[in-house]
């Protein structure tokens, strides 16, 4: 055989480094804003404010937070707000007013209220007494938080609490709800002091892209101002998350939340209007019940209490961007790499096509390695949401170095009869086992995250990068090594089959504006299409 030039496989994967680095540079593009969303020199009207760190959570009975902890982050707060906003007195939140008097912040005071009479009924009490004890910190109550809105309490019983709050309190009384639900209950403008309204233009039930956020809440304040005149529009809840899934257009980013943030608070100073962001910190627990969007509203970071946007400081949506590049050039080395040590170990001249669908390979994996990993350490909740990304990161991060060495060996795509079916259709390659359990564990991930999207995909994020990362050298190996013979294995059949259903389904329920959806829609597809063509043949004996 005459000795395989390396000038080829050279040339792909400096064009594969060099096509990894322009993707990060395009990916980590900063914005610049005229105003940060934390400015020094100008404090925010209020934010609202949970205690909550690490696993601490109020869905568990009994948490409760230190003073301590309390004080430390009110401390922090009145560097940049006059004001922050609870909504319980429960977890140890009843705390707050006595802290905040002594930082000189002001408290717009919290009344939960739910479906338990007893319940609330305590949480009436408490705040009544906070509000006479802490006159000069406590600025208002809100009687409810989205109490009609989660259906836990009719309108009459929620107007009966408000009045009997306003019966024994000298401040000013008001109940916060989306602004539908204002809309739908009048009755509520005669009970209250002034309205408080929540407008997130994510969670709009047509939901509204970042770009446009700012204009929203302005168009829907006006709209309430008309429709409840004589009294103050106080917007009690507004902002964008800066992890989680698109919904439709609405894609939650760093430089989103920036940038929706920034524009509100400059509508507001403008127009004179008072505004209370969601949140001061992000809050992991949320997740639990609104998946991962839920817990990364915050200005500031959950765990290092650090500011996310700092002033003077370009927003980025990749802060570590050079990192990650840099992880995924090592992943496209160590692909060619794997193709490399293949030929020597068994020299031949492999197609020039193979080579390509190497580079197609390393450079995919190389580019989405960063965002992958980055969407796993932001989307993993849990112990069981660990195990499924992180199977899944692996799966596709073994992809390419794997099906690089099966390529140059001329080894076909594996099937599950080869790890799971009859002796005559095993393998005992090492490396073949290795692959097939890459590509198990990407099926069985695909299956349940597209059966979720089909049945329940409210608060599910799609697993766009890894699963291509995964998908694209499976597809590569399935195209120029299949076997002329074999049997269709019918698992792979089965799981063709739902992923592409799935697919259509999804591709239509989520809609054409949403990329990630489409993005991850079309890895289905391929990937249905890759496991449908797989054959499997028997092992000689």
């Amino acid at each position: 055989m005459e000795p395989i030039s390396l000038r080829t496989p050279l040339a792909l994967f400096l064009i594969s480094l060099g096509t990894i680095a322009a993707v990060w540079w395009w990916l980590a593009t900063p914005i610049n804003l005229a105003r940060a969303p934390i400015d020094p020199n100008a404090k925010l009207q209020c934010v609202s404010y949970a205690p909550f760190r690490g696993a601490q959570t109020p869905l568990v009975e009994g948490t409760q937070i230190s003073p301590e902890q309390i004080a430390e982050d009110l401390a922090q707060l009145a560097k940049v707000t006059d004001c922050v906003r609870t909504y319980s007195i429960e977890s140890g939140l009843d705390q707050v007013p006595a802290l905040a008097a002594k930082l000189g912040l002001k408290v717009i005071q919290g009344i939960w209220l739910g479906s338990n009479r007893f319940k609330n009924l305590a949480q009436i009490s408490t705040a009544v007494q906070l509000a006479k004890s802490y006159p000069g910190t406590i600025t208002s109550l809100v009687v409810g938080n989205e109490v009609l809105l989660r259906g836990e309490m009719t309108t009459a019983d929620l107007v009966a609490n408000i009045r009997s709050v306003k019966s024994q309190v000298q401040v000013p009384v008001t109940y916060a709800d989306v602004w539908e639900f204002w809309l739908k209950n009048r009755e509520i403008y005669e009970a209250v002091d002034f309205v408080t309204i929540h407008i997130l233009p994510y969670w709009e039930d047509y939901p509204i892209k970042a770009k446009f956020a700012a204009s929203h809440v302005d168009s829907i304040r006006r709209r309430m101002a008309v429709a409840f005149p004589g009294k103050e529009i106080l917007i009690g809840e507004t902002g964008w998350p800066s992890q989680g899934r698109m919904r439709e257009g609405a894609l939650p980013s760093r430089t989103s939340q920036a940038r929706v943030v920034s524009e509100i608070l400059d509508l507001a100073k403008r127009d004179g209007f008072r505004v209370n962001l969601i949140e001061a910190y992000d809050q992991p627990w949320k997740r639990q019940l609104e998946g991962t969007v839920g817990g990364y509203w915050g200005l500031f970071d959950a765990f290092r209490r650090g500011v996310k946007y700092p002033p003077g400081t370009a927003v980025s949506n990749f802060p570590l961007w050079k990192l990650q590049m840099v992880s995924g050039m090592v992943l496209s080395a160590l692909t060619f790499l794997a193709a490399i040590l293949t030929l020597r170990r068994r020299p031949w001249t492999p197609r020039l096509i193979s080579w390509i669908a190497v580079a197609i390979s390393a450079t995919v994996a190389g580019s989405l390695l960063g965002i992958a990993a980055d969407k796993m350490f932001y989307e993993s909740y849990g112990w069981g949401g660990w195990l499924k990304w992180g199977a899944l990161l692996a799966a596709a991060t073994a992809s390419p170095i794997l099906c690089a060495n099966a390529l140059m060996a001329g080894r076909p795509l594996p099937t599950l009869l080869e790890l799971l079916g009859p002796r005559d259709y095993r393998t005992d390659s090492a490396l073949t086992i290795l692959l097939g359990l890459a590509l198990g564990i990407t099926a069985v991930i695909a299956a349940e995250t597209a059966l979720g999207f089909a049945f329940d995909p409210r608060y599910r994020d799609f697993p766009y990068a890894s699963l291509t990362m995964a998908v694209v050298p499976f597809m590569g190996l399935m195209v120029l090594n299949r076997p002329q013979a074999g049997v269709r294995p019918i698992a792979e059949s089965v799981y063709a089959g739902l992923l592409a259903m799935a697919a259509i389904y999804i591709g239509i329920n989520e809609g054409r504006d949403n990329w990630q959806s489409m993005w991850t829609c079309a890895m289905y597809l391929l990937f249905a299409l890759t496991l449908w063509r797989a054959r499997a043949g028997q092992s000689p004996k």
